[in-house]
């Protein structure tokens, strides 16, 4: 009896640790994509980058905007947000020192003006104009 009691225990224990296994694996990758940053620049589409931070108050006051634009522009141009305390390194592949920081590029993928600190809506839909890309 104690045998049997002692295998249905240690079976009980496997199953768990698969289990959990199996969970942690599926939460790493899930964590992991939900952090990564999109490719940018948005390749053949004129992009706007804002690099900043979801606690950063600027940041936040621009989180609207470029949502709003998101949509405005899909299939125009491609309005961009990273995290950069999220994803350190794409602070330093675009070079930035402050944050929010918005970067246009082209459809060629050159950038064509950088601005630091909060970036209203019409400025940002003025600068997207003059790249050719259109309400």
């Amino acid at each position: 009896m104690k045998r049997i009691f002692q295998y249905k225990i240690s079976a009980v224990f496997s199953a768990l640790i698969v289990v959990f296994t199996i969970l942690g694996i599926a939460l790493s990758a899930y964590c992991s994509d939900s952090t990564k940053p999109p490719a940018v620049p948005v390749k053949s589409m004129v992009t706007m980058v804002d690099l900043g931070a979801k606690k950063c108050i600027p940041c936040k006051m621009m989180a609207p905007i470029l949502e709003k634009l998101e949509k405005a522009y899909s299939g125009k141009a491609a309005i961009v947000f990273i995290d950069v305390w999220e994803n350190k390194e794409e602070a330093q592949k675009f070079g930035i020192s402050a944050i929010p920081t918005q970067i246009f590029f082209d459809a060629d993928g050159k950038e064509v003006t950088r601005h630091t600190g909060f970036m209203p809506e019409d400025a940002i839909v003025e600068q997207l104009s003059k790249m050719g890309v259109k309400l």
